[in-house]
């Protein structure tokens, strides 16, 4: 998509839905000793999304996978729409759109594989981590220069309140809050 047509259709953004692994965190699992599954999250695009947030456009997480950290961080991050353990996402998307009272052209999805390719296409604006799977780059309107879990996130945000002329609201949020 060309840069004026990408900033235009992100101007109209009203909800921005993310996936988790392979887009909020680098899409690698790390097992404990006791078997216990570990996610990294980035600061930067914890403190990204909350600026999201803060400039009006709501903000979502659909996961395929199910893990008590993505609650965590997301209630850390003032989000409360987070749907984990998700095999159909298209159906929950179109719920979410529901209840926040937008269309697909106003919606906006980040996803990284297979499983996310029918809500890439249901939405007005559709985004890739450069490390998603091939297919997905052809699918995206715009695939990041970082991977997921490594800024991805923070690019998509930065560029969705670049094209709201808000992008000055990163620089008040507070970081010692320790949500960020």
């Amino acid at each position: 998509m060309h840069e004026q047509a990408l900033l235009e259709q992100a101007a109209k953004i009203r909800l921005a839905v993310f996936d988790v692994d392979g887009v909020l965190t680098d899409g690698r699992l790390y097992y404990g000793p006791e078997g216990e599954a570990l996610k990294v999250f980035h600061s930067r695009d914890g403190l990204a999304l909350k600026a999201l947030a803060r400039s009006g456009i709501q903000v979502a997480i659909i996961s395929g996978r199910q893990h008590a950290g993505v609650n965590v961080r997301m209630q850390q991050l003032g989000i409360d729409e987070v749907h984990q353990g998700i095999e159909q996402k298209l159906p929950v998307l179109e719920g979410i759109m529901q209840r926040a009272g937008v269309t697909a052209e106003e919606t906006c999805f980040t996803g990284d594989d297979w499983n996310d390719a029918p809500v890439m296409r249901a939405t007005g604006l559709a985004f890739a981590p450069c490390d998603a799977a091939g297919p997905l780059h052809h699918l995206a309107h715009y695939v990041t220069r970082h991977g997921g879990g490594l800024g991805a996130v923070r690019e998509i945000c930065e560029l969705l309140l670049c094209a709201h002329q808000k992008l000055y609201i990163l620089e008040t949020i507070g970081l010692d809050d320790g949500s960020n």
